[in-house]
């Protein structure tokens, strides 16, 4: 395992805890898991991908953040309707009121669909049908004028024509709702590219093409997040469902970032106001952390990192996610330093010139041997901010890697 400091917050890869095995289900990858924490336990209902490219929903049960126990042969959710005969993909699940309600992404072939269903004991599921609009882009491009969003909307309106067919259905993806009512209404998190938006309703029968025109037509109005850094340079989309906290909503989503070198996802944090999610309290200004290991670099589609379960163990946030769309990684954070990084992030100072200065600093005293976080600290004499964003810049740019030494962290350059 290594640590890497992207921001004030150590990250700690924790590594790859499950792979595909040899079952026709699931014998090209697995990925993009979503976490029930009952306890000490964990439901993980990941993405099981079969050669040909075909998705059902795996199982497994954890105890504890790391330990699988228990491994079902079989999909629990799997292709049985036209509308998702290519794949039941990327389950997300959320318990409101008594009711388990897993979303999914619904893949025919060519359009992409949110279904969802439900579950009173995590074992027995119904189907309830596709929640989407089914409009065309060619249809939303009219409707996203009278909204005034802004050009990048018209963009990958224009990009899914293009790709795809003029006839696809806009792609509705990375969708959730809130574990908790606002003003009695469900909140819904979606995402249209390239932002995060919400919708409210008060029932899922509601959500009607009708309805869903008359929501898009003032879409602008419920934008929850949207691509602020160059590590978002391309588009962003929810990731884990939201955790309620004392300070508001924490969201875990993922972003694009457009390279040379191609798409690289990151994931990231922010913090939303738990009145009003489209109030933004912290935006990390830099991922939380991005494909740095080797299993997040290569596998099916390289240089991913795809946030989509949570759960926390003490005071540490486990976040589970697909590596590269082949495996399911986790990663693991010190909750009260990731909320303060947030609660902070709107205060802080441009000192980048700093950080550049020391990070050659901190690049040349580790040069020709390995040094732990302390000894750095106490060559240096600098805030320890400073020194720890510095760290973190190094890290990012694939310069160092952590190991764990004892109870310190060691520094050391990569080759």
């Amino acid at each position: 395992m290594n640590y890497y400091i992207i921001i004030m917050v150590i990250v700690k890869k924790e590594g790859v805890i499950l792979e595909s095995t040899e079952l026709e289900f699931e014998n090209q990858a697995v990925l993009n898991p979503a976490v029930v924490q009952q306890g000490n336990t964990l439901h993980m209902f990941y993405r099981a991908v079969r050669k040909g490219n075909n998705s059902s929903i795996g199982y497994c049960k954890l105890e504890g953040p790391l330990t699988v126990v228990e491994r079902k042969k079989t999909p629990v959710l799997f292709s049985e309707f036209d509308y998702e005969k290519q794949g039941v993909e990327d389950p997300r699940i959320v318990f409101l009121d008594g009711v388990y309600y897993l979303f999914y992404a619904a893949f025919d072939g060519k359009n992409v669909l949110t279904a969802y269903a439900t579950s009173k004991d995590l074992k027995q599921w119904e189907k309830k049908g596709t929640i989407s609009p089914k409009m065309t882009y060619d249809e939303a491009e009219d409707i996203f004028r009278s909204s005034k969003l802004k050009e990048r909307y018209f963009f990958f309106e224009s990009y899914y024509k293009d790709i795809v067919g003029k006839d696809v259905l806009l792609w509705e993806k990375d969708v959730f709702i809130l574990p908790k009512k606002i003003n009695n209404k469900f909140a819904l998190i979606h995402r249209i590219l390239p932002d995060i938006q919400i919708m409210y309703f008060d029932d899922f029968k509601d959500l009607t093409l009708d309805y869903w025109k008359k929501y898009l037509q003032k879409l602008g109005d419920f934008i929850v997040l949207e691509p602020k850094h160059g590590y978002e340079s391309r588009n962003i989309g929810g990731g884990a469902p939201v955790i309620e906290t004392d300070k508001g909503w924490l969201m875990i989503y993922h972003s694009v970032e457009d390279s040379n070198n191609g798409k690289i996802y990151h994931a990231s944090a922010a913090l939303l106001d738990k009145k009003d999610p489209c109030k933004v309290i912290g935006h990390l200004n830099k991922p939380l952390f991005s494909p740095t290991e080797e299993y997040e670099k290569s596998g099916d589609v390289n240089n991913i990192v795809f946030p989509t379960g949570t759960a926390i163990f003490d005071d540490r946030l486990y976040i589970y996610y697909g590596a590269a769309d082949k495996k399911i990684a986790v990663a693991s954070v010190n909750l009260n330093e990731l909320m303060n990084e947030l609660l902070n992030e709107k205060n802080d100072i441009n000192i980048q010139s700093e950080i550049d200065f020391t990070a050659g600093q901190v690049f040349n005293t580790g040069l020709n041997k390995e040094i732990t976080l302390t000894q750095l600290k106490n060559i240096l004499k600098k805030d320890d901010k400073i020194i720890l964003m510095a760290i973190g810049w190094l890290a990012s740019q694939g310069k160092i890697i952590f190991l764990s030494d004892n109870n310190d962290i060691k520094i050391k350059i990569k080759d």
